[in-house]
């Protein structure tokens, strides 16, 4: 009896809307009590109508209750789940939010465990037996509860949707055929989904297939990982042992250097101590027999001074040249030059050997100089396809010749929109691959203005000029072309640019030494313009026409 007293305290603290106990319990002006999340989502679903009512009793509230807890009855809660609380077992056949309930029970209604597709009904286990037990429903198909049971009846006859229609590739029933589907190819629907099975099944076969592929492509590529890091910590450390022996032959041959330079500065310091010790010799002896030779000058009687001339005027020979060849800082001219061929021929080895490997400048990598190309032919090694990307052109842009030639056009272009196009007001486009590494393409130009430029990718696309405008900006580099002169455009700063106009372009880059040359392209190459900097992102090629009917094209180098 006791029991029984618990229970029905539980059942009166439960809340109506979810079936469960009261959670954070507030109790509305009409008396009855929910969770608060409970009653806030009932309500917020009427916000619209502006009009809230209590799920239980259907009263009416305008405006929207303020909700205040119902402290009595959160400490009523909280003291039966202290006491021990237990949910009847009964509880856990109740239907919640999430469940499906059976259509046949009445006040508080059980979970459904079967729909029947005949019936069109939900059932509960208690009220499904008689599909169990009476003949009468031996052939009724019973599936897993669902809520979509009326979808399976025609909005139009009220009849089940038992024939498919293959004209119109839907569900009907029987009395469609006979009215707005008469004449139509009709299948049982049974049928039909035997039949449709059956490509579902193929169809399934077939991704099946394709996962299994998948997965084995994928186990081979964790395989090729793992191989690349094996061979990369190889590398390095085989990069680390020849690096070691060629830093340590580079000491060995500076120390041996250096141990040459000191010893011929010896030999020469020697050399010159000799003479110079030689020549102080002389320099005595000379001022002595020039002392001597005073004294005679001045003797009085002549007797005296005709005897002693003869001994005292005579010179001994000089065993010195008149001139000594004195060389000033030159002489280990023939060493330093030595070594300085030996540093261009390593800079000139490394350099080629990392510009394939490595095209990339990581930050505080130290650039060794890049030698100035001479001909068209040294350029073309480096030269590099190029195509136009038709999602960044103006819509008074027209791509042609495979996306590899813009023409500046009076009438808008039909483009989808696309966040990479260029405005109106920007007539630009750039291209579709990045560049790094050296690169070189060809650009044939026509009309009156056209700028050939190189640009980050993520420079503006709409706005003030000096956000989106090649050259205007420090995103981007341009040589602006008309039939006169040349000029040169970066952070909208204006450098003219002196040089034989031509219709053709030439654009070298060196983007891990930072260098960008423009040239002008006839039967000789001539430089225009050489700017060196630190590109910090992957450039991209830009075209820019500002006047109408001007075109220029990329040009395919062989």
């Amino acid at each position: 009896m006791e029991q029984r007293g618990v229970q029905l305290d539980q059942d009166s603290i439960s809340c109506s809307i979810c079936l469960d106990l009261l959670k954070d319990p507030l109790t509305i002006l009409c008396g009855h009590s929910y969770c608060r999340n409970c009653i806030k989502e009932h309500w917020d679903g009427e916000d619209q109508r502006r009009i809230h009512s209590c799920p239980q009793c259907r009263k009416t509230f305008r405006p929207r209750p303020v909700l205040e807890k119902n402290i009595m009855l959160a400490e009523l809660v909280e003291h039966l789940k202290k006491t021990g609380l237990q949910a009847d077992p009964s509880d856990h056949c109740y239907a919640g939010p999430e469940d499906v309930a059976c259509d046949v029970c009445t006040g508080r209604k059980m979970k459904a465990v079967k729909s029947c597709l005949v019936c069109l009904v939900t059932y509960c286990d208690k009220h499904l037996q008689l599909h169990y037990k009476s003949p009468a429903f031996q052939k009724h198909k019973l599936v897993d509860p669902s809520k979509k049971l009326l979808e399976n009846i025609c909005s139009r006859h009220d009849e089940v949707m038992k024939i498919f229609c293959r004209t119109d590739q839907q569900c009907i029933c029987y009395l469609c055929t006979m009215d707005e589907h008469k004449g139509h190819e009709t299948v049982p629907a049974a049928a039909e989904r035997t039949e449709k099975q059956k490509k579902l099944q193929v169809s399934r076969q077939q991704i099946q297939h394709r996962i299994k592929d998948r997965e084995k492509y994928v186990k081979q590529l964790h395989q090729e990982v793992e191989v690349i890091h094996v061979s990369a910590d190889k590398a390095v450390e085989d990069n680390e042992k020849i690096f070691t022996k060629l830093i340590r032959l580079i000491q060995k041959r500076r120390y041996y250097v250096k141990q040459q330079i000191r010893s011929q500065q010896e030999t020469e310091v020697s050399r010159v101590k000799d003479l110079q010790e030689n020549l102080e010799q002389e320099i005595t002896e000379l001022k002595r027999k020039d002392a001597e030779l005073e004294q005679l000058s001045n003797t009085e009687d002549h007797n005296q001074f005709l005897h002693n001339y003869p001994s005292l005027s005579a010179l001994s020979e000089s065993t010195h040249s008149s001139s000594i060849n004195i060389r000033p800082q030159r002489y280990f001219e023939d060493v330093t030059a030595a070594v300085s061929e030996l540093r261009d021929k390593l800079q000139d080895l490394l350099r080629d050997t990392w510009t394939q490997s490595s095209p990339r400048v990581t930050e505080g990598e130290v650039l060794l100089p890049q030698p100035e190309q001479r001909t068209r032919a040294a350029f073309l090694k480096y030269s590099q396809e190029i195509t136009l990307d038709p999602n960044t052109a103006s819509r008074y842009l027209l791509l042609s010749e495979g996306n590899r030639k813009v023409t500046r056009i009076k009438q808008q272009q039909s483009y989808p929109g696309h966040p990479d196009r260029f405005t109106d007001y920007c007539c630009q486009v750039l291209s579709r691959e990045s560049l790094t590494g050296r690169c070189y393409w060809e650009v044939e130009w026509r009309g009156e203005v056209v700028g050939v430029a190189v640009s980050y990718k993520n420079i503006s696309r709409a706005g003030v000029s000096s956000r989106c405008v090649f050259g205007a900006n420090k995103k981007s580099w341009s040589l602006c072309c008309d039939t006169k002169m040349y000029t040169f455009y970066h952070n909208y700063i204006k450098t003219p640019v002196s040089g034989p106009v031509s219709s053709r372009l030439g654009v070298y880059l060196d983007h891990r030494a930072g260098i960008l040359s423009f040239y002008s392209v006839s039967k000789t190459m001539t430089l225009l313009r050489r700017f060196q900097t630190t590109f910090t992102q992957p450039l991209h090629a830009g075209i820019g026409l500002s006047v109408g009917g001007s075109s220029a094209e990329l040009i395919k180098l062989k």
